[in-house]
């Protein structure tokens, strides 16, 4: 007796969005960033190409994804690990360092595969300055009570920002450990909170 073939499982759109970002990491995965193309999702994934192209539109828009998925997933960590922690700078600190560090080492090498693969492209720089908006106001909040004026300078937030995501990248080529990136990250935010009353201009007269 022939057994009868399983009836095809309709997924939701959103469904359906979420199968395809896990297959275009696998693909990145297994066969590098340039192997991802709209028309080779749609075949690991199953789908016709239309069907791909539906939620995407193209190549910059499925990368654009990744990286927005990836800013998420980082994103609801961090919160997550805030709202478990004592409010105290050096236990603040810690926890931003850890947690901005080992998002990105949890996503492996294909973070930054992505990132180049966007470079220069109009959707990267939306999404980056997106996120950086969100997370340098993220810091000034917590970090500012800490502050005797309560305030923190934009270029002190932005440095910080430039100084995580340079570690991050140095992490995850492997031309520092996980450990370093994250006790000078450390470092680079306590003093940005303590250097907060000695700037410039209170120093002129």
């Amino acid at each position: 007796m022939v057994s009868k073939p399983h009836p095809r499982v309709r997924l939701s759109r959103e469904e359906r969005y979420q199968q395809l970002l896990a297959t275009a990491w696998k693909i990145i995965r297994e066969e590098g960033t340039d192997a991802l193309t709209l028309g080779h999702l749609a075949e690991r994934s199953g789908v016709t190409k239309p069907v791909v192209y539906d939620h995407f539109t193209n190549r910059s828009g499925l990368l654009a994804a990744l990286y927005q998925e990836f800013d998420y997933r980082q994103t609801a960590l961090m919160d997550e690990a805030i709202r478990n922690t004592q409010p105290e700078l050096a236990a603040l600190a810690s926890v931003i360092a850890t947690s901005y560090i080992e998002c990105v080492l949890l996503q492996g090498r294909e973070m930054p595969s992505v990132m180049a693969a966007l470079a220069g492209t109009p959707e990267l720089e939306k999404i980056r300055n997106d996120y950086a908006v969100v997370f340098t106001e993220k810091c000034r909040k917590l970090f500012a009570p800490f502050c005797c004026d309560n305030q923190l300078q934009d270029a002190a937030l932005w440095a910080m920002l430039g100084s995580a995501e340079g570690l991050s990248y140095a992490t995850s080529c492997g031309a520092i450990t996980a450990t370093q990136a994250k006790e000078e990250l450390f470092s680079i935010i306590v003093s940005m909170v303590q250097r907060s009353d000695d700037r410039p201009d209170r120093a002129m007269p």
